[in-house]
């Protein structure tokens, strides 16, 4: 299942933010070699975790991570303004319409029904925040897997050489797409947005004030 939960809540699920930062340990560090920081815990935290974020989680039947993404929105601090700028053409993005996601995870139990969970979450997103775009960073052939996924960005920025540079780009919300991954997730609407009231107490529209606080 999906769980939302801002970073000034996540201790009151320990041991699934516990289980979400090792498992970003272990694909950052580990497996991409990414130059990120790893802490004594084994946990892997940037400065942007400092923020207050939005973490979507999928939680396995055993309450440890399976899957999880980050949002900011680009009215604060983001990534891609203040470490991507060059991908923007060196005009950062600032608006409440746009939100940024970051540290797309799965962790090495991961399914593919995770994946595609973690799609139709971030669907659920906008279309309870009422959120029409996000932007990230990512690699080419991750592109290519949110495509195959079904939600796809438009890709704006490219940095590098070689088969899989670095990508920025723009994700925009469609209904059809939201119902289109459901099928592919497996996940009837209901079922997803039972868990995003579940998060929210069935007060999702108050996500947006406590995000740009």
């Amino acid at each position: 299942m999906l769980r939302y939960v801002y970073g000034h809540d996540l201790h009151t699920h320990s041991d699934l933010a516990h289980s979400m930062f090792l498992d970003r340990a272990d694909q950052f560090k580990t497996r991409l070699g990414w130059d990120v920081q790893v802490d004594a815990n084994g946990e892997e935290r940037d400065q942007y975790d400092e923020l207050d974020p939005l973490y979507m989680i999928w939680e396995m039947p055993d309450g440890s991570h399976g899957g999880s993404m980050r949002f900011l929105p680009t009215t604060g601090r983001v990534m891609v303004n203040e470490i991507f700028l060059d991908l923007c053409g060196g005009v950062p993005i600032c608006s409440p319409l746009i939100w940024e996601c970051t540290r797309f995870c799965l962790s090495r139990k991961e399914h593919g029904r995770i994946a595609a969970g973690l799609m139709l979450g971030s669907l659920e997103i906008m279309r309870n925040f009422d959120v029409p775009h996000y932007t990230g960073v990512f690699y080419r052939h991750t592109a290519r897997a949110f495509r195959n996924l079904g939600f796809a960005p438009e890709i704006t920025g490219t940095q590098g050489e070689g088969r899989n540079p670095i990508c920025m780009g723009f994700w925009e919300y469609a209904e059809e797409t939201y119902h289109s991954v459901s099928r592919k997730a497996g996940i009837p609407p209901e079922l997803s947005q039972l868990w995003f009231d579940r998060s929210f107490g069935g007060a999702g529209a108050s996500g947006p004030v406590a995000l740009s606080a």
